[in-house]
């Protein structure tokens, strides 16, 4: 099995999993450490003659990750492309099962079990909070409906303020969010690379989580620590 991902987190699930079946991955596969493979270019504009020189029996991608066309483009060559949908932590777990026994896992990975039994034994939060998730600055984008990064949040006792927006991924001008008035402030390292000297100074007064965005938003092997690591930021921003 020759396998190309298009998708840092099935990157790394499929290397802790099936040693050997990557043959390419995105730029961006920064996961596990010194992967060798070709790399493809990035997930919104990978090189699609690139990885058809590779001649992969598969292509994993997500529908959210990358763009359709390239994905077209691909299957118009003759190449088998599998696409992912995780909006959900339990869609996760669904999804990694049928990424990892496509690219021909024998049996359902152990770490995969762990993960799952992390998230199910979540004790309910004591408390919810309110919080704004900025993705992106210049200009400000946040969390909005329907994605896998508000899902884990929610599990973990914070309620996005904008999980009812028409857009997934909403526009909206910084002094908006603050008039919101949020709890907490959330802010990933990726996406955009949110620092202690880059965001927080644009919430002045409100308490600001400084969270690991592999934690956030990857669905694989980091499921199993994201809740732990989420956790322990979150409660440091609220003392």
């Amino acid at each position: 099995m020759r396998v190309v991902s298009l998708v840092p987190s099935l990157t790394e699930s499929v290397a802790w999993t099936v040693p050997g079946a990557l043959v390419g991955a995105t730029d961006w596969c920064t996961h596990p450490a010194g992967l060798d493979v070709v790399r493809v270019g990035g997930t919104k504009n990978p090189k699609t003659e690139r990885i058809l020189s590779l001649a992969p029996d598969l292509v994993i991608a997500n529908e959210e990750e990358n763009r359709a066309v390239d994905l077209d483009s691909l299957r118009s060559a003759g190449v088998e492309v599998l696409v992912t949908e995780v909006r959900t932590v339990p869609q996760a777990f669904a999804e990694l099962a049928r990424v990892l026994a496509a690219c021909g896992a024998g049996s359902r990975p152990r770490w995969l079990d762990e993960a799952e039994e992390t998230w199910s034994a979540l004790p309910s939060p004591e408390r919810r909070t309110t919080a704004v998730v900025p993705v992106w600055r210049r200009p400000w984008m946040v969390l909005g409906r329907d994605t896998f990064a508000g899902d884990v949040l929610a599990r973990l006792g914070i309620d996005n303020l904008w999980a009812h927006h028409p857009d997934r991924y909403p526009k909206v001008p910084v002094e908006d969010l603050r008039a919101a008035r949020p709890d907490i402030v959330v802010l990933p390292d990726e996406p955009y690379h949110f620092t202690a000297d880059d965001g927080p100074e644009a919430f002045p007064g409100l308490p600001c989580a400084l969270v690991d965005g592999r934690h956030l938003t990857w669905y694989g092997p980091s499921l199993a620590e994201a809740p732990r690591s989420l956790g322990e930021a979150l409660r440091a921003a609220r003392r």
